[in-house]
C-alpha cells in the first residue's frame, strides 16, 4: 500500500487517486488521510474531489464526516467555475435542500459557502 501511495503522488489531476479509493474502500482506512491529502494536492480543477466527497457520503456519511468535509472545502476552493460544487448541494445535503438553507446555512461552512456561490443574490 505504501507504495501506491507514492505512485499516486504522481497522479496528474486525481483521477487515479479517486479510482483507488473507490476500489479498495474497504482496506484503505489507515491511509485514507493520506490519500485525501494527495487528492486535494494534484486535483487542480476539484472534479475529482467532489467526486471522491459524494463516493465517501454515499458510502457512510458519518464514518467518512471529516474526510468529506476537508474534500468538499478544497473542492470550494478548487473549483472556481462551478462547475463541479454544484452536485453536492443535493447529494451532500438531499434534495429538499434549498427549503432548509436557513437551518444548512447556519450550522454548515462547506454549505453555506457552496450555496452563496451559486446563489449570490439569495439572502442566507
Amino acid at each position: 500500500m505504501k507504495e501506491m501511495i507514492k505512485q499516486l503522488a504522481n497522479d496528474p489531476d486525481g483521477l487515479a487517486t479517486y479510482e483507488f479509493i473507490a476500489n479498495n474502500i474497504e482496506s484503505i482506512a489507515p491511509v485514507l488521510r493520506q490519500l485525501v491529502e494527495n487528492m486535494i494536492m494534484v486535483d487542480a480543477s476539484g472534479q475529482f474531489t467532489v467526486s471522491a466527497a459524494r463516493y465517501l457520503n454515499a458510502i457512510d456519511p458519518e464514518k467518512y464526516a471529516d474526510h468529506i468535509r476537508e474534500l468538499i472545502a478544497a473542492a470550494i476552493d478548487k473549483d472556481r467555475e462551478r462547475v463541479y460544487i454544484g452536485s453536492l448541494l443535493t447529494d451532500i445535503w438531499g434534495p429538499d435542500y434549498a427549503s432548509r438553507a436557513d437551518e444548512l446555512s447556519a450550522n454548515d461552512r462547506n454549505f453555506r459557502r457552496i450555496y452563496q456561490r451559486l446563489h449570490p443574490a439569495s439572502i442566507i
